[in-house]
């Protein structure tokens, strides 16, 4: 197991998913935090698990939500750059160190 550590620029795309979620239908913010969780625990058991989206940076996409978790993996630590839609553009996460 390893840590995984997410960027503020990340913090705020999951923060911004919630809220719209939310706004959809009260709870549904809520069960998009809760895959969030589970594919964080999968990265933190397994980093090698998903493959790469870009050079060093690997994705891992939400089983319900048309969301994917951006990270790169480093010895003992994984660090998610961003959490964005399929439809975004790669290069918002491509330029986030």
């Amino acid at each position: 197991m390893i840590t995984v550590l997410i960027r503020s620029a990340a913090t705020a795309d999951l923060q911004d998913a919630f809220d719209w979620y939310e706004k959809q239908q009260t709870g549904l913010g809520v069960e998009f935090r809760e895959a969030v969780r589970e594919k964080l625990r999968d990265i933190a058991a397994n980093p090698m698990l998903y493959q790469a989206a870009h050079r060093d940076t690997r994705r891992a996409l939400l089983d319900r939500f048309p969301y994917g978790l951006y990270y790169r993996v480093y010895p003992g630590i994984a660090i998610v750059v961003a959490c964005m839609h399929g439809r975004r553009s790669p290069r918002i996460w491509k330029t986030r160190r």
